[in-house]
């Protein structure tokens, strides 16, 4: 029987929880998010897992994203444990390509994985991410330059991409892990 490993961990957005999996992390749940919270990612994606407290994997997680939050890291250094489609995982591997402080548009992504008519569907896989903030899915946006959608609210993707521009020059300094 497979273990997911849940952690409740209280950032500076709010309380987060997290799961992970001897593989990885494999779940993020933001404040006020949408979707089908951890039930329905088990349901999906591990049925047959047993919820238990914390672990190795969750422990390495959450000092990561609070730092993230906090504006003092640039980068995650996680093993993940994405489960999706295959091209749900290569949206999210594109995702991870996007550079902290910048954005990239729907389309973008699209043509990034020689799928150019796929703008729908890469804006469906950003919304099924399983682990927001460390896959940034905050940094796609419309090609018109607006935020588009964000499952835990526009309020947070905004707060989180002006967070981003503010430090990239501490970034370039060096000054962030």
């Amino acid at each position: 029987m497979e273990l997911l490993h849940v952690t409740e961990l209280e950032s500076p957005i709010g309380m987060l929880r997290i799961a992970s999996t001897e593989r990885g992390l494999a779940w993020v749940g933001l404040p006020h998010g949408g979707g089908r919270g951890l039930g329905g990612w088990m349901r999906r994606h591990a049925p047959d897992a047993r919820r238990v407290p914390g672990s190795l994997r969750s422990s390495e997680a959450a000092p990561q994203l609070v730092e993230y939050l906090e504006g003092r890291r640039l980068r995650f250094d996680l093993a993940l444990d994405l489960r999706g489609t295959p091209f749900q995982r290569a949206v999210w591997r594109a995702l991870l390509a996007i550079p902290y402080g910048e954005t990239a548009s729907y389309a973008d992504v699209a043509r990034a994985l020689g799928r150019p008519e796929a703008t729908r569907a890469v804006g469906a896989a950003n919304g099924a991410n399983p682990v927001p903030l460390v896959v940034p899915c905050h940094r796609v946006i419309a090609a018109s330059g607006e935020l588009g959608g964000y499952g835990a609210g526009l309020e947070l993707k905004a707060r989180l991409l002006a967070m981003e521009r503010g430090h990239a020059e501490h970034a370039a300094q060096g000054r962030l892990l």
